[in-house]
């Protein structure tokens, strides 16, 4: 359909262009990601592998990678469903690092941080359209649910078969 063809790069680029962005500028978004990352990691500490990075600048450049990959695949059409909720996963936390405007003392700033942080919010949902469309193919769950029917149909033709097999 034209209309996913076009949609889904559009919410895409935004994703692409930020994770290039961060790319170029990792050191900035570190830093500014630093201060929710520490808590993030004092309350999960004993929880998170010890393979799981925790350098400000090596998570803000996973984090770009994922938004470049994850939004290319979404813009391409290629595992839509898939890279937006990866897109979802890499959204959130970076919401919450970013826009803190709770924290803002400055009614400009505050504000300002409010408007990024609602526009994530719609981007999310944005993400969880994508995430649940199925290009008018079946979802995952109708099709489970229609296997296991048949499949138990057919066990009770079997089942009626042996019954009237067995001598008895």
């Amino acid at each position: 359909m034209i209309l996913r063809r076009v949609a889904r790069p559009l919410l895409a680029s935004i994703f692409v262009f930020g994770g290039i962005g961060a790319l170029r500028d990792s050191q900035g978004h570190a830093k500014a990601a630093e201060p929710f990352l520490s808590d993030a990691f004092d309350k999960v500490d004993g929880l998170v592998p010890d393979q799981v990075p925790r350098d400000p600048v090596t998570l803000v450049r996973i984090d770009a990678a994922v938004k470049i990959g994850a939004g290319v695949a979404l813009a391409g059409g290629k595992a839509p469903r898939l890279a937006a909720v990866a897109l979802i996963g890499s959204l959130v936390p970076t919401t919450l690092a970013g826009h803190r405007f709770w924290e803002a003392s400055d009614p400009a700033v505050k504000q300002a941080e409010q408007v990024h942080f609602l526009k994530n919010a719609g981007l999310v949902g944005g993400l969880l359209l994508a995430a649940s469309d199925t290009a008018g193919r079946p979802s995952l769950g109708w099709r489970a649910r229609r296997a296991a029917k048949k499949t138990g149909k057919r066990a009770e033709k079997l089942s009626k078969r042996a019954e009237k097999s067995l001598p008895g």
